[in-house]
């Protein structure tokens, strides 16, 4: 059984799609996406029936991650795989940012990961089951103007090493997947920023969702003797120094 946050639209729903195929039951987590929530638990319900709970949360309220988790093991009795992939994004720049940015951006990014974490990780042990994070390459290469969102993705990294370390001993593996062009943002980007950065990119293309899915995949079912490590999907971006 697999949680996902974030779990209904973009890289998520990919996920979602990607692990229920191998017949693995999923809880979604969603925060305002209902609709696009409710569409896709009827899509994989087509395919096989309740085999998706959903689950909406503002996972910055760390009661609700508690219940959540409560509520999982109460239906399922079991889980297997965490992927934290909810995440907020947007700039900062340096001498705008204010302390509700802050906030919101390290709430999301890296104080609901933990927390949850820490929830799932008794429940996880039982099982030998994992925890997937997806971090960014810019945890490495901050990208500019966003200083807030480059904190917490670094903070994340840090976070997979060291539960990667306290937890492995309970037997479960916790590991971080970094995307480089897979999406472009929700907001309206140009076609010269978008060329530009594809010319960054050794494979001369971004790339798509299913990369993504396809490397926690490979994490789930393959990867039992790794931990600690973030894979990096980016079809050589940052070969460009």
């Amino acid at each position: 059984m697999a949680l996902i946050t974030g779990g209904v639209k973009r890289i998520g729903a990919a996920i979602a799609r990607q692990l229920h195929a191998q017949g693995i039951n999923l809880v979604l987590h969603y925060h305002h996406s209902e609709t696009a929530a409710h569409a896709l638990q009827a899509e994989l319900h087509n395919q096989r029936p309740n085999s998706v709970l959903l689950f909406q949360a503002d996972l910055r309220q760390i009661p609700k991650l508690t219940s959540m988790v409560r509520q999982i093991m109460e239906h399922y009795k079991r889980l297997d795989i965490v992927v934290n992939n909810a995440s907020a994004f947007y700039p900062t720049p340096l001498g705008k940012v204010d302390e509700k940015d802050w906030e919101d951006l390290l709430d999301t990014n890296l104080k609901a990961p933990f927390f949850l974490s820490q929830a799932v990780a008794p429940h996880l042990s039982e099982n030998h089951g994992c925890i997937i994070n997806l971090v960014d390459i810019h945890a490495d290469r901050p990208m500019k103007s966003h200083p807030v969102y480059n904190i917490t993705k670094a903070g994340l990294v840090m976070l997979t090493k060291t539960l990667a370390r306290e937890l492995g001993p309970k037997k479960v593996r916790v590991n971080a997947i970094a995307p480089g062009a897979i999406l472009w943002p929700d907001k309206d980007m140009d076609e010269v920023s978008k060329q530009r950065i594809v010319s960054n990119i050794a494979l001369k293309c971004h790339g798509d969702p299913k990369d993504i899915a396809k490397a926690v995949l490979f994490l789930v079912r393959d990867g039992g003797y790794i931990t600690g490590q973030v894979i990096t999907v980016d079809g050589g971006r940052t070969l460009n120094q």
